[in-house]
């Protein structure tokens, strides 16, 4: 049960956006850009790096959507997701991936715990300027929505068909077309 009534059903960071629309807009147009925009990592490498940071912060209900849509556009699936879960450095993804978790692994323990060697070694494993800053602005972001999420004690439903679903759904049509489902846009 929610802190506050949010007048609506809707599980997780929905639930937030149907409540305060003015705030929705914003944020899932950040999500837009961080998930889907231009960019040197995939889309699946994205919400893999979301799903690993909402993991460590036992963030159940972000962790299982961006688990669902890595796994969506990932050939490995959900056993990678699980793997990097629950050990990313003996997960099977290339170097340059595993530095990029190492550096959202310490964004989500503070800023400052980001180090010249999480950067040298995500260069030394060929990620770019571009990777090392998104990495670093998505880890951060998901900090930020995954508190969001549990501060207010959003629901989390269990069953993973609806996370499958609502992946395929932001797989083919990305975060924006969630302000279009909303009955107040």
């Amino acid at each position: 049960m929610p802190h506050i009534a949010l007048g609506n059903d809707e599980p997780g960071v929905r639930g937030l956006f149907r409540y305060r629309p003015e705030t929705a807009r914003p944020l899932i147009e950040l999500a837009e850009v961080m998930l889907r925009g231009e960019g040197p990592l995939t889309h699946g490498e994205r919400e893999l790096i979301a799903a690993h940071v909402s993991a460590l912060n036992d963030c159940d209900f972000c962790y299982r959507s961006h688990a669902a849509n890595a796994a969506a556009q990932l050939p490995e699936g959900m056993h990678l997701v699980e793997r990097v879960r629950d050990d990313p450095g003996a997960a099977p993804v290339p170097d340059r991936l595993r530095a990029l978790l190492g550096i959202a692994t310490a964004v989500q323990r503070g800023g400052e715990h980001v180090t010249e060697a999480h950067v040298a070694a995500a260069r030394a494993a060929g990620a770019t300027d571009l990777e090392i800053h998104d990495t670093v602005l998505l880890a951060a972001a998901f900090c930020m929505v995954n508190r969001y999420v549990d501060g207010l004690a959003t629901s989390a439903p269990d069953d993973p068909a609806m996370y499958a679903a609502r992946a395929g759904h932001v797989a083919a049509d990305g975060y924006l077309s969630l302000l279009a489902r909303s009955p107040e846009h």
